[in-house]
């Protein structure tokens, strides 16, 4: 099978061609913007070119029968939810053009029912326009995704590290459903094995759900042994919010507001068909923050559920 990875320079990016290289027999080709500063996996085809330029990157597609969709413009300067927009109209119009036949794509977790924050609302809007094209399009949600070289995550640790006192947003109660990059790699792998997940949308997430308060202690105790106190007050909106973070931590605020802005959703699964086809057992939260700041036994680069050893990350996705 050949398949196309875009995206392939960033967080999930990087480690999903890794994993493909090494445990598959397909023909990988990846499409990032700069080739002069990828060093790509031995047997990779590296291609040149931007979603955001038509006419630059349809060649990347020829012959392609799956095409990874990881491109997100969230931390691009201006309006990146019309930059998503943009791209995904380009990607799905030569994907069609070319006959891809599948489009997997990585988007995020939370309730149609529900007031999204631009940035889910961005990811939904770019699962509607990747299906008028005709590739059946398989479309992965997940909530934060815990692992070094996540912005979300980064927010997290960040957060719960530097500051022994934390006035935050009432939203720091709100559920979420985190899951550890080396699940998220074995589901973008299971799903390409498994002709049956076309056209499907699957929620995936770690075994558990906690609140984000809830993450930001443990994540301070295992780091630190020094959980901070938090005190939630109502009058303090995520735009306020974003402001301190941007204070305290080193996350972009073009990054760091958006997410922000998302942590009064809801984000946990309600919908674990996905797991009835594959077998491994999802990494538990405690493990995978160990994992991802270089403290659990296994060290910082462990092997992940494809078998494969997690390169370095540049951003998120």
């Amino acid at each position: 099978m050949r398949v196309l990875v875009t995206g392939a320079t960033g967080f999930v990016g990087q480690r999903l061609v890794a994993a493909l290289r090494a445990e598959t027999t397909h023909d990988v080709t990846v499409l990032v913007r700069d080739a002069e500063s990828y060093e790509p996996p031995d047997g990779i085809t590296v291609v040149e070119g931007d979603v955001l330029e038509p006419g630059r990157f349809e060649d990347a597609l020829a012959d392609v029968d799956v095409a990874y969709y990881l491109i997100h413009a969230m931390g691009s300067s201006g309006d990146f939810a019309e930059r998503d927009r943009r791209a995904a109209r380009n990607f799905e119009r030569a994907a069609s053009d070319a006959g891809t036949g599948r489009v997997i794509y990585l988007s995020g977790l939370g309730n149609d029912g529900d007031s999204l924050s631009s940035h889910l609302a961005s990811r939904r809007e770019v699962e509607s326009i990747l299906r008028e094209g005709t590739a059946d399009v398989t479309v992965l949600r997940a909530a934060i995704i815990v692992g070094d070289g996540s912005a979300s995550f980064r927010l997290v640790r960040q957060l719960a590290t530097r500051l022994p006192v934390m006035i935050t947003p009432r939203w720091v109660d709100t559920d979420c459903q985190p899951i550890a990059i080396d699940d998220v790699v074995a589901y973008c792998l299971a799903v390409l094995e498994r002709p049956e997940t076309a056209g499907e949308t699957y929620e995936i997430g770690g075994p558990d759900v906690l609140t984000y308060r809830e993450m930001l202690l443990e994540t301070a105790e295992i780091e630190t042994g020094r959980p901070p106190l938090i005190v939630p007050v109502p009058v303090l909106s995520p735009r306020l919010s974003a402001h301190w973070v941007g204070l305290v931590t080193d996350v972009p605020r073009e990054v760091a507001s958006p997410l922000i802005e998302g942590v009064r959703n809801r984000v946990v699964v309600t919908d674990d068909r996905l797991e009835g086809l594959v077998d491994f057992e999802p990494t538990p939260f405690d493990v995978a923050v160990r994992r991802a700041v270089g403290l659990a036994s296994d060290g910082p680069d462990a092997v992940d559920r494809a078998g494969t050893t997690a390169p370095p990350t540049r951003g998120e996705k």
